[in-house]
């Protein structure tokens, strides 16, 4: 797959008019994905724009991919970092000049180089910038995700199939894993939040279900050891237990987000009602989630939901350790903007594309959630991924 020029084109031009409007001369760009936004390669480089003028790829590894990946014109090798000051002035931009980084996710000792490389230089955070280019998908970007949801619905109707006594998490997450990757899954999924770490597939059953973990997520699950505390234990599932499955299908780098409850049998009626009330916040976030509003107002439209129903303290995770959200931006990594979460007022815009999650945990009991990826039109959301929004009861 190679990304089209014309999409790259379009992605710099935004880029570029962010640069002038902030009154940045360039950007220097290093991070993974934003190398692939921008230039349709994930070859270890440099990625200079400059606010006026064409864009330079100096990539340290590996040079005949870059250039056999991306379309664009300007690529060269690059081998070290003191070559840097000077490629910066051969296309115009000084010593002096005010240069934007990826500081968000930059390394402090990269950022200590730059520092002594261009001592007069002003460096301002551009990865924030970044992050909102991104957040607005293309139609091209849309075809992708919706494709990859399609993906997802092949590893919850395998799992489905799979779904025994006595079988564990991890064989159930095995199972999903496997039919993800046949189905031309890379294998793995990008975060941009500091430590934050995501397998193909979670799966959680039963009262360990809902438990929290270092993950900035509703749900971690016990893992099978404290070096990864998340995701599928090897504890064996139960009729009549609620199975949490949320799988990230990817296609040509971009995911859909997706999570469906399972069961062995009906759900006891308190997880049933639970996940009724999940289902119903999940098409009320759908109807108000539209360009224009606030993120944070779909946020506490939904809080309002939970609580009205009896689940305040367990929606979104159990007391204490809620997250303060019931949605986020998808796209190239699992946690862009926008984010649907408390007091964040970013605008809905056309071409977002958000995971809407609501989730609610009974401890002791299990947990149950619903999520898929929707794009935000004028009408509200559209799901880009297919699938049953009932309990999938097996």
């Amino acid at each position: 797959m190679t990304v089209p020029l014309n999409e790259l084109e379009s992605r710099l031009a935004r880029t570029r008019t962010e640069l002038v409007r902030r009154r940045i001369d360039a950007a220097v760009l290093v991070q993974t994905v934003d190398l692939f936004y921008l230039t349709g390669t994930a070859q270890q480089a440099h990625l200079i724009v400059p606010a006026l003028g064409e864009p330079l790829l100096l990539v340290r590894r590996d040079l005949d991919r870059a250039r056999a990946e991306s379309p664009l014109t300007m690529i060269e090798d690059f081998r070290s970092f003191r070559d840097l000051p000077a490629v910066l002035a051969r296309l115009g931009i000084s010593g002096e000049s005010r240069i934007g980084l990826e500081l968000d996710v930059l390394p402090v000792t990269n950022f200590r180089r730059y520092e002594q490389l261009l001592p007069k230089a002003e460096f301002v955070d551009f990865g924030a910038t970044m992050r909102e280019i991104r957040a607005v998908k293309s139609p091209w970007e849309i075809e992708r995700v919706r494709s990859a949801g399609l993906r997802s619905a092949a590893a919850f109707e395998a799992a489905a199939a799979a779904l025994r006594p006595g079988m564990t998490e991890s064989e159930l997450a095995s199972i999903v894993g496997a039919t993800l990757v046949r189905g031309g899954h890379p294998g793995l999924l990008r975060m941009r939040g500091f430590n934050q770490e995501m397998p193909l597939a979670h799966v959680f059953a039963g009262p360990d279900a809902g438990m929290a973990s270092g993950s900035e997520a509703p749900f971690g699950g016990r893992g099978s050891t404290p070096a990864v505390p998340q995701g599928a234990s090897n504890r064996p599932i139960q009729r009549g237990e609620a199975v949490v499955i949320d799988v990230g299908g990817s296609v040509d780098g971009y995911v859909a987000d997706q999570t469906r409850t399972l069961s062995i049998g009906p759900l006891p009626d308190d997880l049933q009602r639970a996940y009724d009330t999940c289902r119903d916040i999940y098409h009320e976030i759908a109807t108000a989630a539209r360009p224009g509003v606030t993120c944070a107002h779909v946020y506490d439209l939904a809080l309002r939901s939970a609580d009205d129903a009896g689940y305040r303290t367990t929606f979104m995770g159990a007391f204490p350790a809620q997250v303060s959200f019931v949605g986020h931006g998808i796209g190239l990594e699992v946690d862009e903007l926008p984010v649907l979460g408390r007091g964040l007022d970013m605008l809905l815009a056309e071409g977002h594309v958000v995971a809407v999650e609501p989730k609610i945990r009974i401890p002791g009991r299990g947990a149950v959630g619903i999520e898929d990826t929707c794009l935000v039109t004028a009408d509200g959301l559209q799901s880009l991924t297919p699938g049953d929004d009932q309990v999938w009861v097996v």
